[in-house]
């Protein structure tokens, strides 16, 4: 399945998903709540440590670095991740939806309120977390395919902890979600068919 393709059926399944949660998601988010234990609760904390920024951006960095056929895509990843920040930010400074547990749906679990994202000042839709940890997905999948299934499984993850955490929505996730894969899609297009980091790269690093 081409990068095009791949999009359109992306949308097809968000539009899906996205209305399912958008009507559910009360529901959903309070069963995720009743589920809550010991053992779930510090498997996602483990899962919230990992999906950090300075991990992914870290990690992505990493794997890129230290190969030298690979190397010139350090700087669209980056790009990705950068992009991804800003529009996450605008939408939900634009949106301003209340977190489920700032709403009083659902309590946070412990542990999560020290973190300042997690305030109750700020907002809910869409999920920079799941954004974070989907946009990288076309650059893994294109360059690292053996990882791929490692890291789809690891930001699914991502998703479930947001919810299970109470600090967001199933639809919040979704979105969020999509919104970085979209991302991520088109910057990797872009950059293969105009190659502008490409063509940065080999101007700064040429051999002399």
């Amino acid at each position: 399945m081409n990068q095009k393709r791949m999009l359109i059926f992306g949308i097809f399944i968000f539009a899906i998903a996205f209305y399912f949660a958008v009507y559910f998601d009360k529901q959903i988010i309070l069963f995720f709540s009743s589920i809550r234990n010991i053992y779930l609760s510090d498997f996602f904390l483990a899962i919230k440590f990992l999906d950090s920024w300075f991990f992914v951006i870290g990690l992505v960095t990493i794997l890129f670095l230290f190969n030298r056929k690979k190397r010139k895509w350090i700087l669209p990843a980056w790009v990705t991740l950068g992009v991804t920040s800003l529009v996450i930010l605008i939408l939900k400074i634009s949106v301003q939806r209340t977190r489920p547990f700032a709403a009083g749906i659902v309590p946070i679990l412990p542990g999560i309120v020290p973190n300042p994202l997690y305030l109750v000042s700020s907002f809910s839709f869409p999920s920079f977390d799941a954004a974070f940890a989907f946009c990288i997905i076309p650059l893994i999948s294109k360059f690292y395919p053996k990882l791929k299934y490692f890291w789809i499984v690891f930001a699914g993850m991502v998703l479930l902890s947001r919810v299970y955490f109470g600090v967001h929505y199933l639809s919040d996730v979704i979105s969020g979600a999509a919104i970085g894969f979209a991302i991520g899609l088109v910057i990797l297009e872009l950059e293969e068919k105009k190659k502008f980091f490409d063509k940065f790269y080999n101007k700064i690093f040429r051999k002399k």
